[in-house]
């Protein structure tokens, strides 16, 4: 994959070298983590990752795309995996990036929460991935669980590199996620199977990294 340049980034040059030292998906991840969570205090926000990186704080999509660009950057593809949930239920969909070492699928996230995270480059196919996440996605009201479908890898580079640096909101990678195919995760008739978390996981469920009352997000 040719990596993504300075000049064909749109970034910032103090923005790219923030990104260009991010070598590994575990440096990635780890900046991600040390990210304020964005709890859109002003409204809803796409933020591109230029602007996401100048407002020092980022939701799940905004750091997928993040993770995307600092992996293009390193000249690995810029790939997204979009996760349903149950919006019936309540439901939260999620977006990871996506890497490879050999012939193995990891993942890069940026949540709130401690179960839906990083994932070890282990996963056979990216279904394997996705049902890794699948016992932890829960209501954390009722506990329960919500994950239904994952889509296939998504190429950002398919887009060019003007999202990069976008200063307008980026909700049309929304409908692009949207429009992918995407495959249930849970056999048809075994929902009735489905065990809710118990008490010891809801009270893990709630723990959060960000809170909103912290004013860096």
């Amino acid at each position: 994959m040719k990596r993504l340049t300075l000049a064909a980034s749109g970034l910032a040059k103090r923005q790219y070298q923030t990104l260009a030292q991010l070598a590994t998906p575990i440096n990635i991840q780890d900046f991600l983590d040390a990210l304020p969570m964005n709890w859109e205090k002003g409204g809803n926000t796409h933020h591109s990752p230029a602007r996401a990186l100048s407002a020092r704080k980022a939701h799940c999509i905004e750091g997928a795309l993040l993770a995307a660009v600092a992996l293009w950057i390193a000249g690995e593809p810029p790939l997204l995996m979009d996760l349903w949930a149950d919006e019936g239920r309540d439901g939260e969909d999620h977006a990871v990036a996506l890497y490879k070492r050999g012939r193995y699928w990891g993942a890069i996230s940026k949540t709130n929460h401690a179960s839906i995270r990083f994932r070890d480059p282990v996963y056979r196919t990216v279904r394997e991935l996705a049902l890794s996440y699948f016992h932890e996605w829960f209501l954390n009201t009722t506990g329960e669980k919500t994950l239904m479908a994952y889509s296939r890898p998504y190429y950002l580079s398919r887009l060019g590199s003007g999202w990069v640096a976008a200063k307008e909101d980026l909700w049309h990678l929304d409908d692009i996620l949207n429009a992918l195919p995407h495959y249930q995760l849970v056999p048809k008739g075994n929902e009735q199977y489905l065990r809710c978390a118990d008490a010891m996981e809801l009270r893990a469920g709630r723990l959060i990294e960000w809170k909103k009352s912290d004013p860096r997000t």
